[in-house]
């Protein structure tokens, strides 16, 4: 026979409102790791096409994305740590700036 649902067991209807959003400073930190791994993909491309051999710029390019990393994943630590916040953007920012401090960091042990 069917049953009747209990009411302790039922949801109530209607919206969920919440005090949860974005932080800007998780965006800005995924920004910067996406223009960080952009530039240093960049990089590595034309040193390639040029035979191996890297201009100035690009070294001059590599050092402010490093500077870039650092920031966004500071930047992406400090909105994680946040309350009430959606964490999507600010593990992506420190998840794509740690990726490209990695990869700087290889290239620069394969380069020695």
């Amino acid at each position: 026979m069917f049953r009747k649902k209990s009411e302790k067991g039922r949801r109530k209807g209607g919206y969920i409102f919440t005090v949860r959003k974005h932080p800007e400073k998780g965006i800005m930190s995924t920004i910067l790791g996406v223009l960080s791994i952009l530039s240093v993909g960049a990089a590595i491309y034309l040193t390639y096409r040029n035979g191996g051999n890297a201009q100035p710029q690009y070294a001059a390019a590599v050092f402010l994305v490093t500077l870039f990393s650092l920031v966004g994943l500071v930047l992406g630590i400090l909105s994680r740590v946040e309350k009430d916040n959606y964490y999507l953007f600010p593990h992506l920012g420190i998840g794509l700036n740690v990726f490209c401090l990695a990869a700087i960091s290889y290239i620069l042990y394969a380069g020695i």
